[in-house]
């Protein structure tokens, strides 16, 4: 187990393997991640899902299917349907059902239309991301400041569990408290769990119209960055390696990244200043 982790020794008699993760920032699934069984074709053409998505976040199910089909790939689109379902994805374009609810969850209006965002602090946005790798695949959620762009927490995991939202929901919140909290519809950021939180907090709920996933511009923007910028190229082999390059990555992207929107600055020094432009 250690040697296939790298940086875990669950023998360890000192610190327990909870212990571990909280002093390194990881969540515990990690450390008992595993391949999940998809074949070899079919994390193929996720990949090359994820990639089009990207570049066409407005194609749903039928729309992927031709697309596939014009690569050469013989698929149906049940089958291209319960890919994106497993990644996690869906059109922007609203339609019925885009969104699979819990029942039973809550679900907050969207506050965000028509707002200006004029501070740091003021909006904070949370997404989930599916991160390929060569024998499975992992999730990456994040917590970004709408302002400042800048990614105050960042968590992965090879499930989507609410667990992991919720530590980097909490991570974030050693930076401040924002006056509003945007995400989808999920089922995680639904979920009592993370919304007891920010209620707890008396954080505004905010959640964008079903089946928009352009509500959450921002956020979206920055799955495109980190994956042209990093993921794909990169191509990291294994859990640990990708849990490593990343931190290494959002530390460049908040600290020396100049943002073409923040007037070259990097989101770190938009986040401390509240400035947008530099004086």
């Amino acid at each position: 187990m250690a040697e296939r982790r790298g940086w875990i020794d669950p023998s360890d008699r000192h610190l327990s393997v909870r212990r571990q993760c909280a002093l390194l920032g990881l969540h515990r699934s990690n450390v008992y991640y595993a391949a999940i069984p998809e074949s070899v074709e079919n994390l193929a053409l996720m990949r090359l899902i994820d990639e089009e998505y990207l570049r066409h976040p407005f194609l749903g199910s039928r729309r992927m299917v031709l697309w596939l089909q014009s690569q050469g790939h013989v698929v149906n689109r049940k089958k291209v349907q319960r890919l994106l379902g497993i990644m996690g994805l869906q059109g922007i374009a609203p339609g019925p059902r885009t969104t699979v609810r819990a029942v039973g969850h809550k679900v907050y209006p969207y506050l965000l239309r028509g707002v200006e965002i004029t501070r740091p602090n003021q909006v904070w946005a949370c997404d989930i991301t599916y991160v390929p790798l060569p024998r499975g695949y992992l999730y990456l959620t994040a917590v970004m400041d709408w302002f400042s762009r800048c990614v105050l927490s960042w968590k992965l995991s090879n499930s989507l569990d609410v667990e992991f939202c919720c530590e980097a929901l909490d991570e974030a919140l050693s930076y401040g408290r924002p006056e509003i909290f945007n995400t989808d519809q999920g089922s995680q950021f639904t979920s009592r769990e993370f919304t007891g939180r920010l209620a707890a907090e008396s954080i505004a709920i905010s959640m964008d119209g079903k089946g928009r996933a352009i509500d959450n511009v921002m956020i979206e923007r920055l799955w495109r960055t980190v994956k042209d910028e990093n993921i794909y190229l990169k191509e990291y082999a294994t859990g640990a390696d990708c849990h490593q390059g990343l931190k290494a990555y959002f530390t460049y992207y908040c600290h020396e990244r100049p943002h073409q929107g923040l007037s070259n600055q990097t989101p770190w020094h938009a986040f401390q200043t509240g400035r947008t432009h530099p004086r």
